[in-house]
């Protein structure tokens, strides 16, 4: 069957009708292949099975352990020995070549690990794994009450002792089912993807191992007449990133930008490089084993090889994960006015200007304006204003019925007026509106349309209110969403974290000023 080609630089990494070749056929679920670049062979787990396979390039396919504690995610350290996620113990184990099995790690803060899904090691020898619920239930692990109260990302660093407990990389509550995971070719930044909110996650790794700057790489991966969800992922010597997705592997270059999909004729669980070249990927799907050849190869891992003929640097831009074309995009600033959100303002109560300073919005909303405005991005500032007594207006929530209460934001007062440092400039463009979101009262379609504007850059006023209808409507209307958190506030810091770290991921590019304006510039 052809792949499908989204961007003309797809055929660079593979041949539109190249093959998919099915390798083996008959298991329950596989998962975890790994190929050993001395032996010559590829393991795979047959998860729900609870046996660990191996194919070998003559055709055959053998048990290599049963049980196998339901292993999932394999990998190898520099010095070739076989590392497991394994679902029915909870924990990251260690084979060495003799056969002795180690126990590297299996609670955090005293409580079992939920269950070790995937697993990578970086050049330093540090060994990181997600550790989603998946092993907890049935089928895919062993049943049984969860321990952890979050599911989040793990490091062993290098002289990691067996039994210690690991690091916690990343935001305890940012992920829901924390699943497949990658490094870049130069180990700068990772790529963590989220099976439950259908997205992937881009990294900064940190001097100490951390992962930083948390911002959204691809989102929405997922279709409700083609089976296929986020689950493995790897990138290609040129740091192109390719997840299991509906319909097989979806492949996006370094900035995010959806290259194509690689077409398998059953529901894709993971894959990996392998071959004499690394240039053969092998994918893992439902009750099969595949494999497709590449014209690209794999990102040399530490048990791959040298490193040495591999880009070490990376553009700055790589940095903040964006591209962004400025004459197709707008920068939005909505109700960022005094009664929302400065001192002494019709709604001061509520707790808004407390997190406005908290997050530095104005002052990082007039740094991205100005920076927005010297790139040429359009410039768009929403208000809402009320006529004095409140005609015709909606009183269909309590927001409304309070805001008519407090009267507040009427036109002609000092309310209604942008706060100070926001105020529209030559050039930009200001709609009023009667709604919660900028779409249905203003217009603000009507803008957009005429100057040929398919991105947004959505900031203003409250983040879990005006700011999130405006994102949801936009996705909606099939408009590319990008919104810097630090550029929003709302009541309070919860208020602002829930809508953040949930309701937007599906719907925007979560990212920061900072970021936006590196992209920009």
């Amino acid at each position: 069957m052809p792949h499908k080609v989204v961007d003309p630089s797809f055929v660079s990494l593979m041949d539109a009708h190249a093959p998919v070749n099915q390798l083996g056929s008959g298991f329950t679920f596989t998962e975890g292949p790994i190929w050993h670049p001395v032996e010559k062979h590829l393991l795979f787990s047959d998860m729900p099975a609870d046996v660990r396979r191996r194919w070998t390039p003559d055709g055959q396919v053998s048990e290599v352990m049963r049980p196998s504690h339901k292993g999932n995610g394999m990998t190898y350290d520099a010095d070739l020995n076989l590392l497991v996620c394994e679902h029915a113990t909870s924990s990251v184990t260690r084979f060495r070549h003799d056969g002795r099995r180690e126990v590297l790690t299996s609670h955090f803060e005293g409580k079992e690990l939920n269950s070790p899904n995937d697993i990578c090691v970086n050049a330093r020898g540090d060994v990181y794994f997600t550790d989603p619920t998946y092993g907890r239930m049935a089928g895919f692990g062993v049943e049984r009450p969860l321990q952890q109260g979050f599911q989040g990302v793990y490091m062993l660093p290098a002289g990691h002792r067996p039994g210690d407990e690991p690091i916690l990389v990343s935001d305890r509550y940012m992920f829901t089912q924390p699943n497949g995971l990658c490094f870049s070719p130069c180990e700068r930044f990772m790529w963590v993807n989220d099976t439950e909110q259908t997205n992937i996650r881009m990294f900064d790794v940190a001097p100490d191992g951390r992962l930083t700057n948390a911002r959204i790489f691809a989102s929405g991966i997922s279709e409700a007449r083609r089976e296929g969800v986020p689950d493995g992922m790897k990138t290609d010597v040129n740091g192109n990133v390719y997840v299991t997705a509906p319909g097989g592997v979806w492949v996006y270059s370094f900035h995010g930008i959806k290259l194509g999909e690689i077409e398998v004729p059953q529901k894709a669980a993971n894959l990996h490089w392998g071959g004499d070249n690394w240039d053969k990927l092998f994918i893992c799907a439902s009750t099969g084993l595949y494999s497709v050849q590449m014209k690209t190869r794999g990102h040399v891992e530490p048990f791959m090889g040298p490193k040495a003929d591999l880009p070490q640097d990376l553009p700055a831009q790589h940095a903040a994960g964006l591209r962004v074309d400025a004459k197709r995009t707008a920068l939005i600033i909505q109700d960022m006015q005094n009664d929302v959100i400065i001192d002494g303002g019709a709604f001061a109560e509520t707790g808004s200007p407390d997190h406005a300073r908290e997050q530095n919005v104005v002052e990082n909303a007039r740094r991205l304006a100005d920076a927005a405005r010297k790139a040429g991005v359009t410039v768009i500032h929403v208000w809402l204003v009320c006529e004095p007594g409140y005609p015709a207006f909606p009183q269909n929530c309590a927001l409304f019925k309070g805001l008519k209460e407090a009267g507040a934001l009427q036109r002609g007062t000092w309310g209604v007026a942008p706060a100070a440092g926001l105020e529209a400039q030559s050039g930009d463009l200001v709609v009023e509106k009667m709604s919660m979101s900028a779409w249905p009262t203003s217009r603000l379609e009507a803008h957009l349309a005429s100057a040929g504007i398919d991105t947004i850059i959505n900031t203003g006023a409250w983040t879990n209110m005006s700011v999130e209808h405006t994102a949801r409507t936009a996705a909606d209307k099939g408009y590319r969403v990008i919104l810097p958190e630090d550029a929003c506030s709302t009541m309070n810091a919860d208020w602002h974290n829930a809508s953040i770290n949930y309701a937007m991921q599906n719907v925007a590019e979560v990212t920061d000023v900072d970021s936006v304006i590196a992209a920009l510039g």
